[in-house]
């Protein structure tokens, strides 16, 4: 699976998460909405530490850098 891929499948997994999260917001004693949140947000850990074992780390913290910024923008590769 290349870069691209991944990232899209990232997207996805953070987006799911997301939308459980607004939705229990309003529906916190939703046991089924819980377990599908906690599931979405174990595949979100999963796919982006495979992403970051095969491309580097994703987003800045205490233990890497901002070499990311390095790398060519969307716009650079036309």
């Amino acid at each position: 699976m290349n870069r691209e891929q991944m990232l899209m499948r990232l997207s996805a997994a953070q987006f799911a998460m997301w939308e459980m999260h607004v939705y229990l917001d309003t529906h916190a004693d939703d046991q089924d909405a819980q377990a599908l949140y906690l599931k979405y947000q174990k595949r979100f850990e999963k796919l982006e530490e495979e992403f970051e074992s095969k491309f580097g780390p994703i987003r800045l913290g205490e233990n890497n850098s901002d070499e990311w910024l390095k790398d060519p923008w969307p716009w650079d590769n036309q």
